[in-house]
């Protein structure tokens, strides 16, 4: 890998390289290295960035798009003449190493896989067709870098990439949450009218398929009147979710305050963190609430199954079942408050190796120049 040349980082959107990217566009800065950023959507102005290329990425892997943004990305790459790229986000990482493909002298390229989208319990055409698309582009992986354990042994079968590492995430900047104390958790409660004695169950998560808040909206019709459940984010799913939460008849006990700007305070009003995703790669919001003290039940995924230690920081109840996810948070409920408090000590402590002031330094990309 060549040293303080010029820098690409790819990702399907912009908001993806601001919530997890931006010290690492700033390390590069640092380091001499002129960092461009090249994502779908309109151009977004991003910190630390030296250009921004907006590109024509659709979700869908086959819309005509998508070729587009592989082709257009080929002549920055070759006008530009990076000497690294930085992909991330499974379909941008697949369109940046397709775009150099067959390139003579074509950059360093380092693939930060966020969780591949398969696992032993996607459905076998799914996985086959996803799982093609990394082998064809594994010859134009240099290093490939992997959140969890089970990405990590898929990779390292399959032969993913040239160089295979396990890292710990992208690292949370915790100290941005801990400016939030008691005093705003309760201050939050009163705002919102959430009962003192309530039992509260936070989720921040994009509404989406995978996120599947409609697993956690079937356990609050499982649970006591006293649970509260609160879900920031946006996503296309909101206002299915809206509905059926009235439909079960649990959507005045359930919170949709839409995109929260720090949720500091929405940890510290929270008794406990739940998450139904399908899948992960190391997950912000299970780390931030570990690190605050709050105890996890989480579905049995892989990325979920890194972080929590049954019985110790959290619970692990089998994906999708809703029954499952409210006995877990019926277990957490019945904890006494001593065993509860020695829950959130050892879910505190069990965050902290992800912090980013600990990963930033360990980045591979960084210490191998």
């Amino acid at each position: 890998m060549k040293t303080a040349g010029k820098v690409l980082f790819t990702a399907s959107t912009f908001s993806h390289i601001r919530r997890f990217h931006l010290p690492y566009l700033r390390a590069m800065g640092e380091r001499g290295w002129t960092v461009h950023v090249a994502c779908g959507g309109a151009a977004e102005e991003i910190p630390y960035a030296d250009r921004i290329i907006a590109l024509p990425l659709e979700k869908s892997m086959t819309a005509p798009g998508n070729l587009r943004a592989a082709a257009m990305l080929r002549r920055e790459i070759k006008g530009e003449r990076y000497s690294l790229i930085c992909a991330n986000t499974s379909l941008a990482a697949f369109f940046t190493r397709l775009a150099v493909k067959g390139m003579k002298n074509r950059p360093y390229v380092v693939n930060t896989v966020h969780g591949y989208l398969f696992d032993d319990d996607t459905p076998a055409l799914r996985r086959r067709v996803l799982l093609m698309a990394e082998k064809l582009t594994a010859r134009e992986t240099d290093m490939l870098l992997t959140m969890n354990a089970w990405d990590y042994e898929a990779a390292r079968k399959y032969r993913l990439g040239r160089d295979i590492r396990a890292i710990a995430g992208m690292g949370v900047d915790f100290a941005a949450l801990d400016a939030a104390g008691p005093a705003e958790g309760r201050a939050l409660r009163q705002r919102l009218g959430v009962p003192e004695d309530a039992f509260v169950l936070v989720y921040p998560a994009e509404f989406s398929a995978r996120k599947s808040q409609d697993v956690l909206l079937r356990a609050m019709a499982l649970l006591p009147e006293n649970v509260t459940l609160a879900l920031p984010g946006t996503g296309t799913l909101l206002e299915k979710c809206k509905a059926l939460a009235r439909a079960l008849g649990v959507d005045r006990r359930v919170i949709f305050p839409g995109e929260i700007d720090g949720m500091g305070p929405w940890y510290a009003m929270a008794d406990a963190a739940v998450t139904a995703s399908r899948s992960e790669g190391l997950p912000f919001n299970v780390l931030e609430a570990l690190h605050r003290g709050l105890p996890v039940a989480a579905s049995a995924v892989k990325g979920h199954t890194d972080l929590i230690r049954p019985g110790e920081n959290g619970y692990l109840y089998p994906y999708g079942d809703s029954e499952a996810l409210a006995a877990a948070v019926k277990r957490l409920m019945a904890l006494p408050r001593p065993e509860r408090e020695a829950m959130g000590r050892a879910a505190s402590a069990s965050a902290e190796p992800y912090s980013l002031e600990r990963v930033l330094p360990a980045w591979p990309v960084l210490l191998d120049g």
